[in-house]
């Protein structure tokens, strides 16, 4: 049939432009993956085995587990069973080298026969076949989402809710129309950094103040009361930006140079070559 004519012609043609690839950066890139491929065991143990577990049911690949040459079967298959919940007795197992199976194990035999005699070479591949024809895991039923019945709610029903946010910021709208849901984020993101710097440094954040029991609340606008934003905390000290404390001088007076650090966000480490501040990078 001209379909499969077509089929053939569009697969060779997907085969010929994939094999005729040259491109520079992902040739690096596939030496640099490589590279150590041929020593990446040198490490281990002797008797220390690297398997890669899969199972029929299951597209889920539990890649370089690792093994000692003296377990049994038994324990290869427990290991299958907390994976992938096929339960010992129901575990066909295929031993693959290269994609190509050269022994298997049927359930419940050679379960005390130890790892190490079946000579299998490290990143070889234990493919565990489902023998129960009524697996909880068949036909997608762990992986597949689509399987997964959804909660759906019209907009009409959620609106006519209690006790949901849209609910929540519909009494708070009542209460004060300049309300949103936008700006109250804002503000208690803000709460929380205030809260966050008086208790790490005693400093009190402009725009807030410290109560009598160590609270920290927004402070009140001058028409709802004479005495202004509060300038000092509890503990005394003057307010100053956040800016000022984390970036400040006091923050790096624990530190000296050529001192081994980590740098965040990224975990990189190096050694201190400078400290002070470097007006062409603002504020940080």
């Amino acid at each position: 049939p001209k379909t499969r004519v077509r089929r053939k012609v569009a697969s060779s043609r997907k085969k010929l432009t994939m094999a005729s690839i040259k491109n520079k950066d992902l040739l690096a890139l596939k030496s640099y993956i490589t590279a150590a491929d041929a020593i990446q065991y040198d490490s281990l143990a002797s008797s220390t085995l690297v398997l890669d577990l899969t199972h029929s049911n299951l597209a889920q690949r539990h890649a370089e587990i690792r093994f000692d040459k003296a377990d049994t079967v038994d324990e290869l298959r427990r290991r299958i069973h907390q994976k992938t919940g096929t339960p010992p007795g129901s575990q066909h197992l295929q031993l693959k080298s290269g994609g190509v199976t050269y022994y298997e194990i049927p359930p419940g035999c050679e379960s005390d026969r130890m790892l190490g005699y079946y000579d299998l070479p490290r990143g070889a591949n234990v493919h565990c076949v489902d023998a129960d024809p009524h697996s909880s895991s068949a036909n997608g039923a762990y992986e597949d989402t689509s399987l997964v019945e959804k909660f759906a709610l019209t907009d009409e029903e959620y609106d006519r809710r209690t006790g949901t946010l849209r609910d929540w910021g519909r009494r708070q709208r009542e209460a004060d129309p300049a309300f949103s849901l936008r700006k109250h984020a804002r503000e208690h993101a803000e709460l929380v950094e205030a809260k966050r710097l008086y208790r790490e440094s005693g400093v009190v954040r402009d725009g807030f103040e410290a109560e009598s029991d160590g609270t920290i609340v927004r402070c009140r606008s001058e028409n709802e009361s004479g005495d202004g934003p509060a300038k000092e905390g509890v503990s005394g000290a003057t307010t100053k930006s956040a800016a000022e404390v984390e970036h400040g001088p006091d923050s790096v007076g624990h530190l000296s140079l050529y001192s081994r650090c980590q740098v965040q966000p990224g975990a990189r480490r190096g050694e201190i070559a400078f400290l002070g501040s470097i007006n062409e990078l603002g504020v940080g």
